[in-house]
C-alpha cells in the first residue's frame, strides 16, 4: 500500500468549496496540501513546490486543465489525475492522451479519492522486479530491463513509466495470453479490473513505439475478446 504520509499534493479547483473538501480529506491521511485556483497558478505551483501528485480539474477559467496538462508535461513526469464533473469516454481519453495517469469523476467519495492516489503513486514510484539480462526478441527489437531500455533498430524508445510497466508484463509472458483482467490488475492495480479503455489505449501507444506496422502488429498480438499476447520469441 503506498505510504501517503507527508506526501505534497497541488490540487487545482476553482471551486473554493471542493478545494476545502479535498484538503480536508487529503490532511486527514497526513498529507501536506498546496493549491491553485486555475492552470496558469497550477504550472507555477508546480515549478516552485515539486509536489507528489497533482489533482487538477479540468473545466477552470484562465487555463483549463487540458491545457495545463499539456504544459505541465513539457517540464515534468509527476503523477497527475484529471478531476471531471462530466466523467465522460471523451474526456478521459483525452486526458490520458495528453499524459494524465489517472481520472477521477465528479462527485466522488473520500474513499474513492484516497484509493485513486494510492494506486496512482504506487505505479509511478514502484518499478518491476526486473530479469538481469537483455532480451533479444529479433534483430530489431531488443529490451534491457535492467537499464529500462528499449532499443528498435538500435536506437532508443521513450517509454512513460505505465508503458514500460506494461510492456514488462507482456515479453515476461512471451507466447502466452494475458487477459484484459489480468494485465489491468498487474499495471494498474485491482481497483482498475474493468478499466479496459486504460488497457487499449496503452497497447495502442505500444505499439506505435514498437510495431514496424501498428495496424499490422506483429509483437503484441491482440486475442479477440480474450486479452493480449507478446509473441514467443524464444
Amino acid at each position: 500500500m503506498a505510504e501517503l504520509k507527508d506526501k505534497l499534493v497541488l490540487v487545482v479547483d476553482d471551486e473554493p468549496r471542493m478545494i476545502n473538501f479535498m484538503r480536508l480529506n487529503l490532511e486527514l491521511e497526513g498529507m501536506r496540501v498546496a493549491t491553485a485556483a486555475n492552470g496558469r497558478e497550477a504550472i507555477d505551483r508546480a515549478r516552485d513546490d515539486m509536489p507528489d501528485v497533482i489533482l487538477l480539474d479540468v473545466m477552470m477559467p484562465v487555463m483549463d486543465g487540458f491545457e495545463a496538462l499539456r504544459r505541465l508535461r513539457q517540464f515534468s513526469q509527476v503523477p497527475i489525475l484529471m478531476l471531471t464533473a462530466k466523467d465522460e469516454e471523451e474526456d478521459r481519453v483525452r486526458g490520458l492522451e495528453l499524459g494524465a495517469d489517472d481520472y477521477i469523476g465528479k462527485p466522488f467519495s473520500h474513499r474513492e479519492l484516497i484509493s485513486r492516489i494510492r494506486a496512482v503513486l504506487r505505479r509511478h514510484y514502484t518499478a518491476p522486479p526486473v530479469p538481469q539480462t537483455l532480451v533479444q526478441v529479433d534483430e530489431r527489437l531488443s529490451i534491457d530491463f535492467a537499464r529500462r531500455e528499449v532499443l528498435v533498430s538500435g536506437e532508443r524508445v521513450n517509454l512513460r513509466p505505465t508503458e514500460y510497466r506494461l510492456l514488462y508484463h507482456l515479453v515476461q509472458n512471451a507466447g502466452y495470453v494475458q487477459t484484459h483482467e489480468m494485465l489491468l490488475t498487474k499495471v494498474w492495480g485491482p481497483e482498475y479490473r474493468e478499466e479496459s479503455h486504460y488497457l487499449r489505449l496503452y497497447i495502442t501507444y505500444l505499439r506505435q513505439k514498437i510495431e514496424l506496422d501498428p495496424s499490422s502488429p506483429k509483437y503484441i498480438l491482440t486475442e479477440r475478446g480474450v486479452g493480449y499476447r507478446f509473441v514467443d520469441f524464444k
